[in-house]
């Protein structure tokens, strides 16, 4: 991974929560965490939609230790759905490893697999598969028109709130009752 080029606008450690106005089936429901906003587009892992497979199953298919964890692996998204990214807390250093934020760290080897298998790996962690993917200006463009809310991201609802609250969780942290959001914006 590298360095982002940051500006002051970046999104990066921010929450996406896919609004009921967003048309892409694939992100109904979704809260993304921002792991990269720069000028030249962004990179985002879905942390609320697991799929049908446990993190002992894959353990198991790399022929890694650690195959009773029951933990659910979430599809972060249709851009590269075999890679795999691990959000976690900065407890140690991996290989292929790189700050979001003070508190939340982004690898996408497999040592830290291992030593999560192993038993030795970071306090707090979330698996995905593939991740959510924008162009230059794309995520900008999904934002006007309103696609999606936005927030500051907090570790709490990344580790520590259950996958199925962490929608109501991010709107809870915007302010937004999902019953009042309209499709349009007003100007004055």
């Amino acid at each position: 991974m590298t360095a982002s080029k940051h500006s002051p606008h970046s999104l990066r450690h921010q929450f996406l929560v896919a609004s009921p106005y967003l048309q892409d089936p694939r992100f109904h429901g979704a809260v993304i965490y921002l792991c990269e906003h720069s000028d030249e587009g962004a990179l985002g892992l879905t942390v609320n939609h697991p799929l049908d497979i446990h993190l002992g199953e894959i353990l198991e298919q790399l022929d890694m230790d650690g195959g009773e964890l029951d933990v659910p692996v979430y599809g972060g998204g249709p851009v590269q759905p075999e890679r795999g990214f691990v959000l976690h807390s900065p407890d140690a250093g991996w290989q292929n490893t790189a700050q979001v934020a003070d508190d939340i760290l982004l690898t996408t080897s497999r040592d830290v697999l291992s030593d999560i298998g192993a038993g030795r790996g970071p306090r707090s962690y979330l698996v995905c598969l593939g991740y959510a993917g924008w162009s230059e200006g794309q995520l900008e463009e999904e934002l006007s028109s309103n696609a999606w809310l936005t927030c500051p991201a907090t570790a709490d609802v990344l580790f520590r709130t259950p996958w199925e609250d962490r929608y109501q969780a991010v709107l809870k942290l915007i302010g937004i009752d999902l019953n009042q959001l309209s499709e349009f914006v007003g100007h004055a």
